[in-house]
């Protein structure tokens, strides 16, 4: 059959409503077997077919099409309204502002700066620590520190770079020895140069000979080395964050101190009870001034504890010893001391 021919009988459908219709749900009607190649051949058989053939032949595809359809809605039509849901789960958007900025400023025709749109901000959790009473350690309250101050990972290089530049910085460099030019006599040559068969030699100066010079020896010097303030600000705070992580950063009160008369007996009886003592790497006690009574009373027990006022601490003494007992406020001036590398400093205790 010519082309002709088969676009006349595509118009003789169209003129019949019903036909025409279950026309276009066959159309629109596509199995998942099928495919494009596979319809235009059934059309093309349909076509070829006289015009009660053809009638039939387009009934019977409707009739099935209606059967396969209603065999979807069947199952649907048992389940409750209460729980039916659709095939895809209908989710609602979120509302991006960054995007509704950019879709707004193209609606406008404006152009939009990347640096006007509001970026998410990240408040990680603050450290939360225990106030406690001494020396009865009971609990009074709680205390809340930036993660920066408490919570900073554990960096090994640069706590050993503060060590390395305290101890640099401690170095007296007063040794002192006298060159062959510091030494006072005449520069006389003790014997001639050739004749005695004995050896060359100069003047009584000479390194060589007992009460002359030394030979390159020491000379008052600074050893101190140089290391930024922010850097050394950041590893007290990771000394500090890494005693905080292992439980050995005790927070007491201000009222820091021993009885007036105090037995070294009773003092180690309370340091082995909270596990302060030798045995678990003695306690380091810093508080904000020096107290002479509390002094005193660790000297009886020197080998359990040492006592350091806030201005002698430095990183090497936050890391020695097992635990840290730290007045409240010694530990927020030296977290605000030790602040310079934050852009929000804490108050000022």
């Amino acid at each position: 059959m010519g082309t002709s021919a088969k676009s006349g009988q595509i118009q003789n459908l169209q003129k019949k409503p019903h036909i025409h219709a279950r026309f276009f749900r066959i159309q629109s009607f596509t199995h998942p077997l099928n495919d494009d190649s596979t319809i235009s051949a059934a059309w093309d058989t349909i076509l070829t077919m006289s015009g009660s053939k053809s009638l039939g032949t387009l009934r019977w595809l409707t009739r099935s099409y209606n059967g396969f359809a209603s065999s979807f809605a069947a199952p649907t039509q048992c389940i409750p309204k209460n729980i039916s849901r659709p095939m895809t789960t209908e989710t609602e958007i979120p509302n991006v502002s960054p995007l509704n900025a950019f879709a707004d400023a193209h609606v406008a025709g404006q152009s939009l700066n990347p640096d006007d749109i509001p970026k998410p901000v990240w408040n990680p959790a603050p450290a939360i620590a225990t106030l406690y009473d001494f020396p009865t350690m009971e609990p009074i309250k709680f205390l809340e520190y930036s993660h920066q101050h408490l919570l900073l990972p554990l960096r090994r290089d640069i706590l050993h770079r503060a060590v390395v530049y305290e101890g640099d910085k401690t170095r007296q460099g007063t040794a002192s020895t006298k060159w062959r030019d510091d030494v006072r006599g005449s520069g006389r040559k003790i014997r001639p140069q050739k004749g005695t068969g004995r050896a060359r030699l100069g003047d009584k100066k000479s390194p060589m000979l007992r009460g002359g010079g030394v030979a390159h020896g020491p000379h008052p010097r600074d050893f101190s080395t140089g290391l930024p303030k922010k850097v050394y600000d950041l590893a007290w705070r990771t000394a500090l964050s890494y005693r905080y992580r292992r439980g050995q950063l005790i927070i007491v009160n201000d009222n820091i101190t021993f009885p007036r008369e105090v037995s070294p007996y009773w003092l180690t009886d309370i340091f082995e009870k909270h596990q302060w003592g030798k045995g678990f790497g003695r306690s380091l006690m810093i508080t904000e001034v020096k107290k002479e009574r509390l002094f005193k009373g660790v000297a009886l027990i020197g080998q359990h504890a040492r006592v350091l006022d806030r201005e002698d601490v430095d990183v090497k003494d936050l890391l020695e010893t097992g635990r840290l007992i730290v007045e409240k406020t010694a530990l927020d001036r030296m977290l605000f001391r030790h602040s310079s590398d934050l852009k929000t400093r804490p108050a000022r205790a």
